[in-house]
């Protein structure tokens, strides 16, 4: 998933291609031996190495310690401690630590924007993004402290002579766990709230891209968050299962596979532990027959295939009315294939690699089942040759299928790599066979629905069932909760909704 701002970075169309070597040599945390304990970069004590590679060359660049029980141990005591410090201020005074995180976060935009797309391949022009949406999640949590300070008081309403007073209390110390496609903001959007709300945390970032959150804890010591509130630990994916089932946790926020976020939902569930999960999605774009195409089209990489298809929430199916297909499948797919493909460094690329090498090949299985399921790739459709410094990374040919029928596994299960699939339906007969094309799955966290009356479209948004969906754009605001529904996920971020996944309530009851 992603959670990134709408609008399209600004692309330096006057940049060439970064020299790879150059940035390894100007890099920080290439090869580095330590976590964040306690408010400290502390040496490692395990010599056991998880590598770091650039998905564009298969270069291994960088490699980062797996953090063993006792230095989970240590993190989350650490965190413990650091409570009762950071839990005694008031989340006005814990908002001012946010903005000067945000103003931190922006002076590291370009290493971290360059370090994100050496660890996952996201194209250049993205991860610049990346630090200013960062520290407008921070700016934006900031502005909620009052939700938190003010004084909440209720009648009991069949006693005048009673009344409650409700606490908004930190939930604890928090596991963060988050994934590889945009390893900075699906952070932030979970570390804002929880320290706004006065907790304290351990980050796990995903194994394929531990090395450019360490410039967001960069950021955090810098703007003088007390020692222990903010812990990073990296290691692979089972010791992620070590945390979620470590007794100093209090609460877990996941994204991630929904696989992975059913084991993670058993394990919180036999623990009695609250859990946050944005986990994967399944979402369509269904097409009105009064749609502006061309409008369409200026939207569509960023809504249906934003970040070489690596986006949780993006409607990788369209469903098209028969009497426009095959408008609305030229139009895709001249789309898709104008958009070049090659080196992330260079800020011209649309489409990168894919992310490691497990996804590549979970993609290309995809690929080839939609060819033996009958399918049609009119752009695409195979693996991708792209010459970088004289060598070939993990790369996809963007890809557009129609005559995509709702059994095929394109169109019912998560592909997350470079892949559109185009549905039919009847408009002879109104929009009902698009709904229930749209619904028709286990999934329900994003969707758009493209057509001119804003009004009609709307009221077609209203029958989808999921999460989030959009009227001719997808975007995601800060201010509203962003969450999934079925098999998407548990609890929502974002918003006063998202504070409140880390506040424990108490009601304290009094005579006038």
């Amino acid at each position: 998933m992603s959670t990134e701002p709408s609008t399209t970075p600004t692309v330096e169309t006057s940049m060439t291609r970064l020299n790879r070597a150059q940035l390894h040599r100007e890099l920080p945390y290439i090869h580095v031996d330590d976590h964040f304990i306690d408010g400290a970069w502390t040496p490692a004590e395990d010599a056991t190495r998880n590598p770091v590679t650039d998905p564009a060359t298969d270069d291994e660049w960088g490699s980062v310690p797996a953090a063993t029980s006792a230095e989970l141990d240590r993190a989350v005591a650490a965190a413990q401690r650091s409570l009762v410090e950071w839990s005694a201020l008031t989340a006005g005074q814990r908002a001012q630590y946010l903005l000067r995180i945000a103003d931190e976060i922006e002076a590291r935009a370009e290493d971290l924007a360059r370090t994100n797309t050496l660890e996952n391949g996201t194209p250049i022009s993205e991860t610049r993004g990346a630090a200013a949406n960062a520290a407008g999640i921070f700016r934006h949590f900031a502005t909620l402290s009052g939700w938190i300070d003010d004084e909440d008081i209720r009648d009991f309403p069949a006693a005048p002579d009673s009344y409650s007073v409700v606490r908004k209390d930190p939930i604890g110390v928090c596991a963060l766990i988050a994934p590889w496609n945009f390893p900075i903001n699906l952070v932030v959007v979970k570390l804002a709230p929880a320290l706004l709300a006065g907790c304290a945390v351990v980050i796990k970032p995903a194994s394929v891209t531990p090395l450019s959150i360490r410039f967001i804890i960069d950021a955090v010591a810098a703007a003088g968050v007390p020692a222990g509130v903010v812990n990073l630990l990296t290691g692979p994916g089972r010791f992620g299962d070590a945390l979620v089932r470590h007794p100093g946790i209090s609460k877990v926020a996941f994204t991630g596979s929904t696989p992975v976020g059913r084991r993670i939902a058993s394990a919180c569930g036999e623990l009695l532990r609250p859990v946050t999960l944005e986990l994967g999605g399944k979402s369509s774009a269904i097409v009105l027959p009064d749609a502006d195409l061309e409008a369409m089209k200026r939207v569509l990489v960023r809504s249906c295939m934003r970040n070489t298809g690596q986006t949780c929430y993006i409607s990788t199916r369209i469903i098209a009315p028969t009497s426009r297909y095959d408008e609305v499948v030229d139009m895709v797919a001249a789309t898709i294939a104008g958009g070049p493909q090659g080196d992330p460094l260079d800020a011209e690329t649309v489409f990168g690699p894919v992310a490691s090498q497990s996804q590549y090949e979970t993609v290309m299985e995809f690929i080839d089942s939609a060819h033996a399921e009958g399918a049609s790739a009119v752009t695409g459709g195979r693996a991708a040759s792209i010459d970088i410094d004289g060598r070939s990374g993990r790369f996809i040919q963007p890809s557009v299928f129609t005559e995509v029928t709702p059994q095929m596994r394109i169109a019912r299960e998560e592909i997350f790599g470079p892949v559109i699939s185009i549905l039919r339906y009847d408009d002879a007969q109104g929009s009902d066979e698009a709904i229930e094309l749209a619904n028709n799955t286990e999934f329900g966290l994003g969707g758009i629905v493209f057509g001119a009356d804003a009004e009609a479209a709307q009221a077609v948004a209203e029958r989808v069932d999921s999460g989030s969906v959009g009227v001719n754009f997808f975007g995601s605001n800060h201010s509203a909760p962003f969450g999934g529904r079925h098999d998407s996920g548990l609890g929502v971020e974002y918003g006063v909704e998202g504070l409140s996944q880390y506040i424990t309530y108490q009601s304290i009851h009094r005579k006038r």
